[in-house]
C-alpha cells in the first residue's frame, strides 16, 4: 500500500495491522506489540520520507506475519547507528530498539539517496 506521509494515518494503519494479525490467530499481546512495532516502522517512514509517501507491504505466513515498511528518503549508514544508553533514555533514538525487541526478525536495508526498508516477522506461538 501506498500511504501518504501523514501522522494521522498511523491510527488508520494500526488498525489494519490489528485486524490482518487477529485473521492469523495471534494473542492480543502480541497484536499490541506488532502495533507499537509497526507505529514506530511508520514514524521513521513519515519522519525521513523525502517524497510525502511510504510505503506497507503485509505478508501472511503459514506460522506468522512479515510487515515491510519502505520510505524513499536519504536513507542512512545502518552500522553507525549507536545503540541507545537505556540508563539514560533520550527522547529520540529508541524506535528500531523498540522493534527489534518487540518482533522476532529484523532487518534493515537503507541506501544512500534511495531510502530504508525495515521488514519485520512476528511468529505464532513464539516468546521473544
Amino acid at each position: 500500500m501506498e500511504i501518504t506521509s501523514n501522522p494521522e494515518y498511523v491510527g488508520i494503519i494500526r488498525l489494519i495491522t490489528s485486524g490482518i494479525a487477529n485473521k492469523i490467530g495471534f494473542s492480543i499481546d502480541d497484536i499490541e506489540d506488532i502495533k507499537v512495532a509497526v507505529s514506530e516502522a511508520c514514524t521513521n517512514a513519515i519522519k525521513h520520507s523525502n517524497d510525502n509517501v511510504f510505503y506497507i507491504k503485509y505478508e501472511m505466513l503459514e506460522n506468522g506475519l512479515t510487515i515491510e515498511i519502505q520510505d524513499k528518503g536519504k536513507g542512512y549508514d545502518i552500522e553507525s547507528t549507536i545503540k541507545p544508553d537505556l540508563s539514560n533514555p533520550k527522547e529520540n533514538g529508541l524506535g528500531l530498539f523498540i522493534i527489534q525487541t518487540l518482533m522476532d526478525e529484523v532487518s534493515i536495508e537503507s541506501k544512500d539517496n534511495e531510502g530504508t526498508i525495515i521488514k519485520m516477522t512476528k511468529y505464532l506461538g513464539v516468546d521473544i
